[in-house]
């Protein structure tokens, strides 16, 4: 009886605070053209889902868009931070780069050159590869969808019109 009473209390004082779960950024526009991005680019595929969440249509003729999001650099790279005596990696620092720019398709800038990196620092052996190998993918999908986020937020702060 008194647990239930401690958790009435304490779902009637959070319900006063104003707290409330984090959602997706409401953007102002319609359509958005992708273009820079490299062939293939994981990264844009994964704006292209998140943008299709937000009921934005992404366009394959960028000109014809709203607003035109550029990767000027859209690049992965794994840099080698701590090697043994013999050579061997140990530590791996996994970047994701997205420079970019957000114009209109007649060129006007709405928000000029803006870079985004994000690193992760990834432990190495040998002996497990395979599970190392897995576990980058798995971290590169991770800072993949942090870009995704935060370039939908500032997204969210243009108003083109």
């Amino acid at each position: 009886m008194i647990q239930r009473r401690a958790l009435l209390l304490g779902l009637a004082a959070l319900s006063g605070c104003g707290f409330q779960l984090r959602k997706e950024p409401e953007l102002y526009v319609r359509t958005i053209g992708l273009a820079g991005f490299t062939p293939n680019s994981p990264l844009a595929a994964e704006l292209r889902r998140q943008l299709g969440r937000s009921n934005v249509q992404v366009l394959e003729d960028a000109n014809r868009a709203e607003v035109v999001i550029e990767a000027q650099r859209d690049q992965r790279e794994r840099v080698a931070v701590v090697t043994t005596s013999a050579g061997q990696v140990r530590e791996w620092e996994l970047r994701l780069h997205l420079d970019y720019v957000l114009r209109r398709p007649d060129g006007e800038l709405l928000l000029p050159r803006a870079e985004v990196l994000v690193t992760r620092e990834m432990t190495f052996t040998e002996t497990q590869a395979l599970a190392k190998e897995q576990e980058e993918a798995s971290l590169y999908r991770a800072m993949q969808s942090d870009v995704v986020h935060q370039l939908l937020r500032r997204l969210a702060a243009i108003h083109p019109s």
